[in-house]
């Protein structure tokens, strides 16, 4: 089996280095950050302070008084380049949606965009299998890859300021769930009241990188019923035995 390539070393501050495993958005490239990740958790390196995973990249906290940046990018070099461990069972989440209307006001734009009905664009986002890549921008905010290469289309031209909490969008090659309100380019979908982070529950963050997701249809009754468990700390998603 050959060795995997070495990542770049990039210097981030005087106390973070960043591993870049590629240049764009890339499954593999995602599973060699998430395996460095846990690599670095299963063994730490005395030193390191945090990781913070991204689609294509590691960054990695250290104090430099305990590691200097030439010893810490040659560990973490040699970490990088051992085969990959067998995959574990991923967590799988099942998160409920409520599509279109005031929920996903661009479900009929998406639909016309493709030249085909809500009610399609709706079941072939259901259908999907998605992945949690990433979790950035804002807490909670879940980049989801494994996005039907029918559903890919860019980005609104123009970004809205504001966009409701619990939004379900796609954008690009990615899908998405956004926990707390705020701007976005996205296309929105739909909505859920899934709270993928609420800072007095315990976890504080619901879905982690490597998670498997996918979701499924409710009403608006059944969105409000959800969403009055949520804001009581209730989970909602589903978490589904292998």
């Amino acid at each position: 089996m050959t060795a995997p390539l070495s990542p770049r070393l990039l210097p981030s501050g005087d106390a973070a280095i960043t591993v870049e495993f590629g240049r764009t958005i890339d499954e593999q490239a995602n599973r060699r950050v998430l395996a460095l990740d846990r690599a670095l958790a299963d063994a730490p390196i005395d030193g390191v302070t945090e990781t913070v995973p991204t689609y294509r990249s590691l960054l990695v906290h250290y104090d430099p008084v305990r590691i200097g940046f030439d010893e810490l990018g040659e560990r973490l070099t040699a970490l990088a380049r051992l085969p990959a461990p067998p995959a574990t069972a991923a967590r799988r989440w099942r998160i409920p949606v409520v599509y279109g209307g005031e929920h996903g006001i661009d479900l009929e734009d998406v639909a016309k965009t493709l030249n085909t009905t809500p009610d399609d664009i709706v079941t072939r986002h259901i259908a999907g299998h998605y992945r949690v890549a990433m979790i950035g921008f804002t807490p909670g905010w879940s980049y989801l890859s494994g996005l039907d290469a029918s559903l890919q289309m860019p980005r609104r031209q123009n970004p809205r300021l504001l966009t409701p909490s619990g939004t379900i969008s796609i954008g690009g090659l990615q899908a998405g769930i956004q926990c707390l309100a705020g701007p976005s380019g996205w296309h929105l979908l739909g909505r859920t009241a899934v709270r993928t982070y609420q800072f007095r529950r315990d976890p504080v963050f619901l879905l982690e990188p490597g998670d498997a997701v996918t979701f499924y249809a409710v009403d608006d009754r059944q969105f409000a019923e959800q969403d009055g468990a949520a804001a009581r700390g209730e989970f909602v998603a589903e978490l589904v035995t292998p």
